[in-house]
């Protein structure tokens, strides 16, 4: 790993006008990761920007500082990325433009002439802080923030199985190098809209069991998605949802982005079953307690077709 460091840091030293590409729906991780390595490749003078199909309202402050900058593109950087598909509405402009994926999930697709990949890494943010040693970046308060807040999200605050004791060691520094924890961790993991415990209450009237409870799914379909007036601030972090019922080794929430297109979000024990090999069946991947997928078809017929492949696991 530390010769594809490496090479990593090197050739982000060499090259300049960076965009700085996220997956779609992001979440703490891919936009940490990105405007983190946003302010690291400023610091060497270089310019960048992160390129992000939406900052949802709670992810704001990590954009803190990053004024937009105007250049041509010249090297295109994929962070927390798995596939170019993930890459969603921005996949027709950079499509088989990646030059670098930093990435730290099990199965990564991304053609990219250089990888940097740890699926040992509890998050992307986690794999860039020993990057940014690399680098010699220095690890400013915003910076710190930035991978901090990756970390957390991607750990569940610590909770998963994820969590190293390298994972606490880098949240150690962070926080040595001013990161207000209780702050983020509270804005978080501890605080809900009424309208995400109106969507919570909704999802859960939605659940249905297989294979003797062991595995429970439920929906938030476009038409509560609309009635209730939610976006991705809200919908971020219920796919933990199933998966927190007592005897539920596989947690299932299908999220509908268009009409019959279900984004699928799978939480698994991963002693008994790998979620990235589970989710590989429908096309898509992640990590062994965590991973996704898109499925199209009705509602019923995708929970019959998760279902079915829940028990055939189990």
């Amino acid at each position: 790993m530390r010769e594809t460091l490496r090479q990593a840091a090197d050739f982000l030293l060499a090259h300049d006008h960076y965009d700085i590409l996220t997956h779609a729906y992001p979440d703490g991780d891919t936009l940490g990761s990105g405007y983190a390595l946003c302010a690291a490749l400023r610091q060497f003078g270089k310019k960048a920007r992160v390129i992000t199909t939406a900052l949802p309202r709670n992810f704001v402050f990590l954009a803190a500082g990053a004024e937009e900058q105007s250049f041509e593109t010249e090297t295109v950087v994929s962070v927390d990325v798995a596939d170019e598909k993930l890459l969603g509405a921005n996949k027709e402009t950079y499509g088989g433009r990646i030059a670098l994926c930093i990435d730290h999930h099990e199965i990564n697709r991304v053609d990219a002439p250089l990888k940097c990949v740890d699926s040992c890494a509890s998050s992307n943010c986690e794999l860039l802080f020993l990057l940014f040693a690399e680098m010699g970046v220095q690890v400013t308060k915003p910076i710190a923030t930035c991978l901090y807040t990756g970390i957390a999200t991607d750990t569940g605050c610590f909770k998963y199985s994820n969590t190293s004791p390298r994972t606490l060691r880098t949240a150690a520094d962070l926080l040595d190098c001013g990161v207000d924890a209780p702050a983020i961790n509270k804005a978080l993991f501890d605080t809900k809209s009424p309208q995400k415990l109106q969507l919570e209450q909704e999802i859960y009237s939605t659940l249905s069991y297989c294979a003797d409870g062991r595995c429970a799914v439920a929906a938030a379909t476009l038409d509560t998605q609309r009635r209730l007036g939610v976006g991705d601030d809200e919908l971020e972090g219920i796919a933990s949802l199933p998966r927190q019922i007592e005897g539920v080794e596989i947690g299932i929430i299908l999220r509908e982005k268009d009409p019959n297109v279900f984004k699928v979000s799978v939480r698994a024990n991963e002693r008994l079953v790998n979620a990235a090999q589970f989710c590989a069946r429908f096309g898509g991947g992640g990590h062994a307690a965590a991973a996704g997928c898109q499925i199209r078809g009705s509602l019923d017929e995708v929970v019959h077709l998760l279902q079915t492949a829940a028990e055939e696991c189990l």
